[in-house]
């Protein structure tokens, strides 16, 4: 005996009734009734519907005794109505059914006289999937009837749930048949309670072994989170379970508005105001231990006094109605609609003699019932045309269980497939109640559960599958350097734009900051202060050398060739000062070029004066060609002829692909750096390529006349400064292409200090501490035994 199964019978008594206390419907009659227990058997399944149509007590086919007493319709289960449809159709009469709805059964073809009560539930597996995505459930397992409604189920929520981004860890098919249900128990507990997903889709069809099954789990501890439908009422059972089995169920319950006066009605239902209901007198007797006397089983005694429905606990009597009872109530209210119209176009057509017994027959009802559509008591639309009939809005229901069997269902949400996408579902976390000790293996926070196979991916992290394992399965991998991803659960990081750069989380892309190497900050600042030193050191020095230009270690070494790299080098380290400071058209060409025609002139006249050099100690014999060329000052004319051919250089590199300003947005992180494109490479390597060819041959004399004997002779010097040239330059090279942004700009500077700085401390340093320290070792006594005249001084300037 299933108390749910009960409520349906005090449902249908309830709208019997309210139609017959109704002045508008059906007037000046009076509805009643039949009541027949149907198994789930199949081999009973059809014995009381033959009683029913042979009025015996015997089954016989195609026949009966009674005429006009029959009922003109039946309401049943929808599993009971897929059995015996074909058997009812022979006679037409009317079959509603009380749900679940069942799309087999909407074939018009196979059964014109059925008319489904049931919204459509095309709808329950969005509902899921939105439910799984609110709570991010993202790997959950599926427990389902292994019958053609169940599986359909299970294909249709696979679907939803894969669009969704939800995986399923594993499924489960609970059998119809006794036969193959103990060793399914066995294994089924065992996957489940090995299974990391800590949340159960629960599908169950009326008729399947589901509920059999899941009773045994009353002992066992799950902690899961199971989701089910109001077709399987486990809150209902007699036996109670424990507090952890399946407190904190979500439950979809088909929406419908309250019916007034149904629990009032339940309240005072009881067999002394239903005395020939033989079912309400064994509940009674059964629920409060009351003895039954009498041969007809009805009487009952030693009942409690205040003996009602609504004392019952909820494992006992639920007295919400269900989504069963409901439709019951809609298709008492559809037959008795149908029944007025059907008499209402009798009297149009042909009035009907007063005190005549209304009769007709049950397929009269059919035009009716087919575009049958009214509002029930409780304000709720029912349209029994299958092509229109709605989908079902979802009540979600949050099982409280409690020791002893004390449940409670309590509303938390509500999902609607008439609204906007955003607003289908609506929850109360807050009323929500989780499994008990859950907590502890699987939660979160104090409230909210989890059921995820792997951990989100954070901002600045992006999804990697794992070989083998379902899409849910993954690893988190840091986004590559400059993308981000802002979300959880990104499957791949986006680049940021050319002009932003990614935060160090990668979460986020700024736009870069403009910037170059400025006088004011500090690498700036100290090579503009290195530059400006140099600049006034070499002047300092050129101020020596003209103060005592009369001097023999001033003369000694063609002093118009000292002035003038003096005068070069002070250019050499003020053009550093072009490669600071904001990049502009003019500023990008001069860089190049006056670096290059400068350079040129120092080194040119480096070589020079080593040509002198040589040439003084090797032929300066009388008579000799070369001596007249010395005398001559030919080795001056160097300078102009190397410098003019560097202009060229220069003026061809301009000519055909100039420097211009360019923008470096990837060698400094965050940060867009203004630079002078070198235009061509090739005529920026031609310059730096024939600058250091005049250095090699600079020190290649040098070299050759390091050891001329002079007390005066600055051959060793010309050959360690060129040296220092040449290093700093071949250094420069790895150095400048291994480095990028602002700190190859500082390299370059770098290097034009620090060869700028090589030749002056080379070759003038020592000449000026021998003028200003080592005074008397700056004179010509002991140097020579021969005067060597002013006109034959081929050392000089000039005669």
């Amino acid at each position: 005996f299933q108390s749910k199964n009960y409520q349906y019978v005090l449902a249908l008594v309830f709208a019997i009734e309210e139609i017959n206390k109704n002045p508008h419907l059906l007037p000046n009659m009076t509805v009643g009734f039949g009541l027949y227990n149907v198994m789930h058997s199949h081999m009973t399944v059809m014995e009381n519907p033959f009683i029913w149509l042979a009025g015996l007590e015997e089954d016989i086919p195609n026949y009966t005794c009674r005429k006009q007493s029959k009922s003109v319709a039946v309401i049943s289960e929808s599993s009971i109505a897929v059995q015996m449809g074909t058997l009812l159709e022979l006679y037409k009469i009317p079959q509603l059914t009380l749900g679940p709805f069942e799309p087999v059964l909407s074939d018009s073809g196979h059964f014109p006289s059925l008319y489904q009560m049931a919204p459509k539930d095309t709808s329950l597996t969005h509902g899921m999937a939105s439910l799984m995505l609110h709570f991010g459930w993202t790997w959950v397992g599926l427990a389902i009837s292994a019958l053609p409604k169940g599986i359909q189920f299970m294909s249709d929520l696979k679907v939803e749930l894969q669009k969704n981004g939800i995986c399923v860890d594993f499924v489960e098919l609970i059998p119809a048949t006794l036969e193959s249900l103990s060793s399914f128990q066995n294994s089924v507990h065992i996957q489940i309670l090995k299974s990391s997903a800590n949340v159960v889709i629960l599908f169950c069809v009326t008729e399947s072994l589901i509920g059999t099954s899941f009773q045994s789990w009353r002992e066992l501890i799950m902690w899961k989170v199971w989701v089910t439908t109001s077709q399987w009422d486990f809150a209902s059972s007699e036996k109670p379970f424990l507090f952890h089995s399946f407190h904190g169920t979500l439950i979809f319950s088909d929406h419908h508005s309250e019916i007034s006066g149904f629990k009032n009605f339940l309240r005072t239902a009881n067999p002394s105001k239903y005395p020939e209901d033989s079912y309400l007198s064994r509940f009674w007797s059964l629920a409060f231990n009351c003895s039954v006397t009498g041969t007809s089983c009805k009487t009952l005694q030693n009942c409690p006094l205040n003996a009602s429905l609504e004392s019952l606990p909820p494992h006992h009597f639920d007295m919400t109605m269900s989504d069963g009872s409901y439709n019951i109530y809609n298709a008492v209210y559809a037959v008795a609609h149908s029944i007025h119209e059907m008499l209402l176009q009798e009297v149009e057509m042909q009035p009907v003699n007063n005190g005549a017994k209304v009769a007709f027959s049950p397929w009269q009802l059919h035009p009716f019932l087919k575009n049958l559509q009214f509002t029930n008591p409780a304000g709720d639309l029912v349209n029994l045309n299958h092509r229109k009939n709605l989908e079902a809005e979802y009540d979600i229901l949050n099982f409280w269980n409690f020791p002893y069997g004390f449940g409670h269902k309590v509303k938390v949400g509500r999902f609607s497939p008439y609204v906007s996408q955003s607003e289908q579902l609506s929850l109360s976390e807050n009323l929500i109640e989780w499994a008990t000790g859950i907590t502890e293996v699987s939660w979160t926070d104090h409230k909210t559960p989890r059921s995820v196979c792997s951990v989100s991916c954070s901002p600045g992290f992006r999804k990697t599958p794992l070989e083998g394992k379902p899409a849910c399965c993954f690893d988190c991998t840091p986004c590559p350097e400059n993308e981000i991803s802002n979300q959880t659960d990104m499957d791949q990081c986006v680049k940021c734009p050319h002009l932003q750069y990614a935060n160090t989380e990668r979460d986020q892309c700024f736009y870069k900051k403009l910037t170059f190497l400025s006088f004011e900050e500090p690498l700036g600042m100290t090579l503009v202060c290195t530059a400006l030193c140099f600049s006034v050191l070499t002047a300092v020095v050129l101020g020596v050398f003209l103060k005592h230009r009369d001097t023999p270690i001033v003369k000694a070494n063609n002093r118009c060739l000292s002035y003038i790299l003096l005068i070069t080098l002070i250019f050499c380290f003020l053009c550093s000062l072009l490669f600071i400071g904001h990049p502009n058209t003019t500023t990008c060409v001069l860089q190049q070029t006056t670096f290059g025609v400068v350079f040129t002139m120092a080194v040119s006249t480096v070589l020079a004066k080593t040509i002198t050099v040589l040439l003084a100690f090797n032929f300066t014999a009388p008579g000799r060609r070369m001596r007249h060329w010395l005398i001559s000052g030919a080795p001056n004319s160097i300078i102009p002829i190397c410098s003019l051919i560097q202009l060229a250089l220069c003026a061809i590199w301009l000519g055909t692909s100039p420097p211009f300003v360019d923008t470096d947005a990837h060698s400094e992180h965050g940060h867009i750096i203004l630079v002078c494109n070198k235009g061509s490479v090739t005529a920026f390597y031609c310059v730096l390529g024939y600058l250091g060819s005049l250095a090699l041959a600079s020190f290649t004399v040098a070299f050759l006349a390091r050891n001329l004997p002079d007390k005066f002779n600055e051959a060793k010097f010309l050959t360690f400064s060129m040296l220092v040239f040449c290093s700093v330059w071949v250094t420069f090279l790895p150095v400048y292409h291994s480095t990028k942004g602002k700190v190859m700009v500082a390299v370059e500077v770098f290097s034009i200090l620090c060869s700028s700085a090589g030749l002056l401390g080379c070759i003038f340093v020592p000449k000026c501490y021998i003028i200003l320290f080592r005074p008397e070792k700056n004179a010509f006594k002991g140097f020579r035994n021969r005067i060597v005249s002013k006109d034959t001084d081929v050392l000089k300037c000039s005669s």
